[in-house]
């Protein structure tokens, strides 16, 4: 992660943004200066365990669907 702490609000954007199948790792990067394993862990760290499984295999599956999803 990025040595600045991010605010909770920040926090809590960055999260819906991964959340959306609208926003992309890039436009996160764009956003808040983080790159996608930077938002996983993230995430891990903000999400109770299934939920952050059932968020990556969501991720993967729609990854391997489009050429352009994450």
């Amino acid at each position: 992660m990025k040595k600045t702490t991010l605010d909770a609000p920040t926090i809590s954007e960055i999260i819906e943004m991964a959340l959306s199948d609208h926003a992309s790792f890039d436009h996160i990067r764009s956003l808040h200066g983080l790159g996608p394993d930077e938002v996983k862990t993230l995430m891990r760290k903000n999400l109770k365990p299934a939920s952050y499984r059932a968020w990556r295999r969501r991720v993967r599956t729609f990854g391997d669907r489009r050429e352009i999803y994450k």
